[in-house]
């Protein structure tokens, strides 16, 4: 299954929207699984404002990131831009903050500093590449530094989502 993830700045480019999961809870970009006959720029709205409570536009794609392994899926990458709405929490979402880029959260998976940085980067062409930072040794650093994260992360991946 491919998946999409958005960048979504404030509109001077110095602050990027991030959400707390409620089944896993870390700071993530807004995204989530693409649905079967979606499109991928639909996907990416569609989980933005489930995620986030804003409407927004697609500015550009940014990148589209290919699996190193078996812990991460196909991904597009849209940079957006708020169009309506107001940031809220939904059923999906514990918190929603927008993060200085300089001063992004401790808890926030590791790609995804590869990915703002590479939204910030304002490209014209499509970045193609791999999942960076992530392996099956970073992995097992994480089950044995955050043993619960890693617990939830994994059961989410067979479907049993713990939202609280």
């Amino acid at each position: 299954m491919e998946s999409v993830s958005c960048a979504i700045f404030d509109k001077k480019k110095e602050k990027i929207l991030l959400i707390k999961r409620r089944d896993i809870p870390v700071w993530v970009l807004p995204g989530g699984g693409i649905e079967e006959d979606e499109k991928p720029e639909m996907a990416a709205l569609r989980e933005a404002f489930e995620e986030t409570g804003c409407k927004t536009e697609i500015s550009r794609k940014v990148a589209y990131y290919q699996p190193a392994n078996r812990l991460t899926r196909p991904t597009h990458f849209y940079e957006c831009t708020v169009s309506g709405g107001t940031p809220s929490i939904g059923p999906e979402t514990k918190e929603i903050a927008f993060f200085p880029l300089e001063a992004l959260p401790k808890m926030l998976v590791p790609f995804y500093k590869t990915w703002i940085e590479d939204a910030r980067k304002e490209k014209r062409e499509v970045i193609e590449k791999k999942i960076e930072k992530t392996s099956y040794w970073t992995f097992i650093h994480y089950l044995l530094t955050h043993p619960l994260l890693v617990i939830r992360f994994l059961l989410t991946r067979i479907g049993i989502h713990i939202n609280r």
